[in-house]
């Protein structure tokens, strides 16, 4: 993973160009490369040489702030073949699911490679990710928005694989499992075969029904620990002095994660204790 993520620009970088009213644009500068507007032309010689966190001129007369792309910028801007997975989603999977460096992890469902990208910067240079996606179309695009940010081939830590996970997965002791697919109790199974003792599985669904069936299949199979299931919420704030409030729109409901530790072989979970109906004593 070579792509430069800091310095002076250069051919070949990503950079978004924000407006005064915080509309962003995306361009890869080229040395003989001009973005267009209806605000005016900018040279993309212009920005080559310059610093990042410049601001550049259009022909027009408006400014422009120039800044390479944060990982959660682009995978909300890149060409999708499916839906991707939200940044505070795949922050929280990274986060929860304890993605470390050197980690050893399966994708199930790779979609447009938005995850992907989160999981390859968390694993870093000595990790690895094995993508497995159905659709050979998706795949493509994974592929392409992939290696784009990423600026290099990524054959030394990154397998994508055209196929169904029960029917292709040949890999043992990952560290851990990430299932974005419309049923991922179909998949538990394969999951608890190629996790080591300790490994997470985390799971991406969108409805309840979809939740409660990933997490009954999760704690009847007898492998893995009392599954945990949550959802995040991301509200931002207008602040401006002493006017402080929060803002009219948040990014509600996208989707649920399941998520829990395999056991040890052999081992059977102890037994469930349930509150009592009708008190709230601690059992």
């Amino acid at each position: 993973m070579g792509f430069r993520r800091h310095g002076p620009f250069r051919a070949g970088d990503q950079v978004q160009l924000t407006d005064p009213k915080n509309k962003r644009h995306t361009i890869t500068l080229k040395e003989d490369g001009v973005f267009h507007t209806h605000k005016g032309a900018i040279p993309h010689s212009d920005l080559i040489g310059q610093p990042e966190g410049s601001v550049v001129r259009s022909s027009g007369g408006t400014q422009y702030l120039a800044f390479r792309h944060l990982l959660q910028d682009y995978t909300l801007a890149m060409p999708r073949g499916a839906a991707v997975i939200y940044p505070k989603d795949a922050s929280m999977i990274v986060g929860m699911a304890d993605v470390f460096p050197g980690a050893r992890v399966i994708e199930a469902g790779v979609g447009s490679g938005a995850l992907t990208c989160f999981l390859l910067r968390a694993v870093g240079p000595e990790g690895h990710v094995t993508s497995y996606e159905r659709r050979q179309e998706f795949a493509d695009v994974a592929r392409k928005n992939v290696e784009k940010f990423y600026g290099d081939p990524m054959d030394d830590n990154w397998r994508l694989v055209v196929g169904d996970l029960v029917g292709s997965i040949d890999e043992a002791d990952v560290d851990r499992v990430i299932l974005d697919m419309l049923a991922p109790w179909e998949c538990v199974d394969a999951a608890a075969k190629a996790l080591t003792p300790g490994g997470v599985i985390c799971c991406y669904v969108a409805t309840t029904t979809q939740m409660s069936k990933t997490v009954e299949t999760i704690r009847d199979h007898g492998c893995f620990t009392e599954p945990h299931a949550w959802e995040t919420l991301v509200r931002d704030w207008h602040v401006e002095g002493l006017a402080v409030r929060p803002d009219h729109r948040m990014i509600g409901h996208t989707g649920f994660l399941v998520s829990a530790r395999r056991m040890a072989d052999g081992v059977t979970p102890p037994p469930r204790r349930r509150r009592p109906k009708g008190t709230t004593e601690e059992l």
